[in-house]
């Protein structure tokens, strides 16, 4: 490989069974300065999609690298163009990481210090608020401004969640070979058709909604989230999904995350005080206006509370595919049995006022 300048790609494909040299091996393409035989490594654990490495230094761990290992067939599911465009994005509007490069099956980019949120920590309210007032930022953003010389961002501008579920919905299996995972599957998961019939019934119910279509981050959950106690900020990473979408879909999303993702507790999604609490802070910084009604605030509450059965929706048909296919060691079918259950648990919210 040739010495390479930031935010170019690396024609280097890394082993899946031998990640940490290979980790090693990109950072040493971005940091030629950097000893291959003092490299450190940590290994983050937080993800259920791709694989996170550090590289860094001994004595310099805040210019770590973090190098993202694609998961096993999740192309099928992530653009990768789009979420390099993103990050780009996001990037230059000074929300988030520096992206280093791109190799053929993961990126390389910027450390940035702060620790993931936990369902603890969310709900402290001088957090929580620096979660609402950036999401609205984000939600203003106009990405054409922040990067005039990327397409995709010309004309109407779509809500990518109906193209995105139904390509789900056309990738998740509607059987499996392995009759363990069969068993599984059948057990637990509806047939394909009820789960069909409740997507257009979704899809009726919600576009009549009229939330609006915002630059959204699509996946806000906890881990996602980084907070920065030294200098009392927050910043957002992971951008695989971020596209235009409903401003209810993104919120509602967030706060759907408050659960967690291993240990699923749907006791700690948040209460009505909180979100309309919540909910003014964002609105006042989406409007940029202290001028903020009560009734704005219950607008927002109804959508995102019709809004979260898509988020569950969408996630349990993601969870079938990755149990299809991802190597990463998690109950995927667990997962995609909670989110479905939780939808029809409060599919009954759909048609009250």
């Amino acid at each position: 490989m040739e010495l390479i300048s930031e935010e170019d790609h690396i024609d280097f494909t890394i082993d899946e069974n031998d990640s940490i040299d290979g980790a090693k091996k990109i950072v040493s393409k971005l940091r030629p300065t950097w000893s291959y035989d003092q490299l450190q490594y940590k290994i983050f654990t937080n993800g259920i999609t791709n694989k996170l490495i550090g590289i860094y230094l001994p004595d310099r761990y805040d210019e770590m690298v973090l190098v993202r290992i694609y998961g096993n067939k999740t192309d099928l599911l992530i653009d990768r163009k789009d979420e390099i465009r993103n990050i780009k994005i996001m990037n230059k509007a000074g929300y988030t990481h520096s992206l280093y490069a791109t190799f053929n099956n993961g990126l390389a980019y910027e450390f940035l210090p702060g620790e993931i949120l936990t369902p603890e920590t969310v709900k402290k309210p001088e957090i929580y608020c620096l979660v609402a007032k950036r999401l609205a930022q984000m939600h203003r953003l106009c990405p054409e401004e922040c990067l005039p010389k990327f397409d995709g961002f010309s004309g109407s501008k779509e809500p990518v969640i109906w193209k995105k579920i139904e390509r789900f919905m056309e990738l998740m299996p509607k059987k499996f070979d392995d009759s363990i995972k069969q068993s599984r599957f059948k057990k637990f998961i509806k047939p394909y058709k009820v789960l069909a019939d409740e997507y257009k019934l979704l899809k009726n119910h919600l576009t009549q909604l009229d939330s609006p279509i915002v630059y959204a981050h699509n996946d806000l959950l906890l881990a996602n989230i980084l907070y920065d106690k030294e200098n009392h900020t927050v910043t957002f990473i992971d951008f695989e999904y971020s596209g235009f979408n409903y401003q209810a879909f993104d919120i509602a999303n967030h706060f759907a995350e408050f659960a967690g993702v291993e240990e699923i507790d749907y006791s700690q999604y948040p209460d009505e005080t909180y979100q309309r609490s919540w909910l003014r802070i964002y609105l006042q910084a989406y409007k940029q206006s202290s001028n903020v009604s009560e009734d704005e605030v219950t607008v927002l509450f109804k959508q995102i509370n019709k809004f979260v059965l898509l988020a569950h929706f969408l996630w349990g048909c993601w969870a079938l595919i990755q149990y299809e296919h991802s190597t990463i060691d998690f109950d995927f079918l667990n997962f995609a049995a909670t989110r479905f259950n939780e939808y029809f648990k409060r599919r009954g919210s759909l048609e009250r006022d």
